[in-house]
This record gives structure tokens, C-alpha cells and sequence, in this order.
């Protein structure tokens, strides 16, 4: 295994646990604020609790396709490309059901990312509601991908 190898395998790890402890937050972020329910009008602390979800989900998100995608299509020296791409390569490799629902969590991400207006946050929540489950079953995947298919080159 040559240098560069070994920093990419390192490189995934940290990013992999950093997606671990990340996805652990979000679960009990996601509990919370799956309990409260959807509704038109929330207490102070019930937006705190979406907001936090809303930012918890978005990171984890990035992280898992602009991070740990790329580092496992650099390792498989599988071309860059665009980020569909990449989510395309996620697809075929099981790590998702659909790509297009990655697409979404990415569009969504975006959404949360340049909204500052927390009114126009809260139509936000109950489609991140939807989706973290999605996402949590993908990093799942993930985890065990690389765990199989990876660290046996290392």
C-alpha cells in the first residue's frame, strides 16, 4: 500500500467515525422531535429541537456525499465526476435505495443551509422528518460497505 493509500484509509476512518457519532445524535434528535409531531405553530423549545434536527441532518448529509462518497470513489479509483455521479455509484453499490432520494436530501440540505428566515424553516420539517430515517438506513449501509468491502485492501 503506497503512502497515499494509507492517508486516503485513514482519511475515511475519521470521516466514518465522525458519520457514526453524527448519525447517534441525529437519532436522538430525530426521536425528540418525532414525538413532538408536526404542527402549524411551535413553543420555543420545539423549534430549538427541529432546528437542531434540521442542522444535525444537513451536516450529516454533506458529510456522507461530499466526503465519505468521494474518499470511497478515490479509493475504488473510480473517476471523480459531478456529485450525481457519485450518488449514482452509491446506488449500484447498494449503499442507497434510490438516488433520487439522496438527490432530495441534498436539495433539502441545501434549503436548510441558505434559509435563515426560521418561519420558512418549519415547511422544511416535516419532509427532514421523512427523510432521516432514509438517511440513517444509508449510513448504516455505508458503514458496512466500507467495513466489508474496504478495510480487507488495507
Amino acid at each position: 500500500m503506497t503512502h497515499i493509500d494509507a492517508e486516503l484509509y485513514q482519511l475515511l476512518g475519521q470521516n466514518l467515525t465522525m458519520l457514526q457519532k453524527g448519525a447517534l445524535v441525529l437519532s436522538k434528535s430525530y426521536k425528540i422531535c418525532h414525538k413532538i409531531g408536526m404542527k402549524k405553530d411551535y413553543t420555543f423549545e420545539e423549534l430549538t429541537e427541529f432546528e437542531a434536527l434540521s442542522s444535525r441532518f444537513a451536516r450529516l448529509v454533506d458529510l456522507l456525499i461530499q466526503k465519505i462518497f468521494r474518499l470511497i470513489d478515490e479509493i475504488n479509483l473510480t473517476p471523480e465526476g459531478t456529485i450525481r455521479d457519485s450518488i449514482n455509484r452509491a446506488e449500484k453499490n447498494q449503499l442507497i435505495d434510490s438516488a433520487e432520494s439522496l438527490v432530495e436530501m441534498k436539495r433539502l440540505r441545501n434549503q436548510i443551509s441558505h434559509e435563515y428566515i426560521v418561519e420558512k424553516l418549519t415547511h422544511l420539517f416535516e419532509r427532514i422528518v421523512v427523510l432521516v430515517p432514509v438517511l440513517l438506513d444509508c449510513i448504516n449501509r455505508t458503514q458496512q460497505y466500507c467495513a466489508k468491502n474496504l478495510h480487507a485492501k488495507s
